[in-house]
């Protein structure tokens, strides 16, 4: 697959491609014009890639990670620092859920006056501009 294609399904930019071949976490075969050609693969992998980055993990650690999930291979420090991330994530997780758990709380507050007022909603303050 060309980089672009990889970039399109996978929903990156080619200069995160780009990147991720900087800092090994990606591979591409070269065409004899020079181009990347990348596996079919590479769209599960960023997209993996992605996720680790999402989730707080910096270029060292998840260089460090994949290999261990491609072989399923962990050394016993390995395994202590990805349950250490693993409990952080849950951590996001759980006020992330918390947050939207409130969200929507307003939302439903938002809606119970809404339609007892006749949805007027020119309360002062709780209008939202960007």
């Amino acid at each position: 697959m060309r980089i672009g294609q990889v970039a399109e399904q996978a929903g990156v930019s080619v200069r995160a491609l780009r990147y991720y071949e900087e800092q090994g976490l990606l591979a591409a075969e070269r065409t004899a014009g020079g181009q990347r050609d990348y596996p079919p693969s590479a769209v599960d992998r960023v997209r993996f890639i992605q996720n680790l980055y999402a989730a707080g993990l910096s270029s060292r650690a998840v260089l460090r990670i994949l290999p261990c999930m491609e072989h399923g291979v962990l050394t016993d420090e390995m395994h202590e620092r990805l349950l250490a991330e693993r409990a952080r994530v849950e951590t996001q997780l759980a006020e992330l859920t918390e947050t939207r758990d409130k969200l929507d709380e307003v939302i439903r507050l938002g809606q119970a006056h809404r339609a007892a007022t006749g949805g007027h909603d020119d309360v002062a303050g709780c209008a939202l501009t960007g």
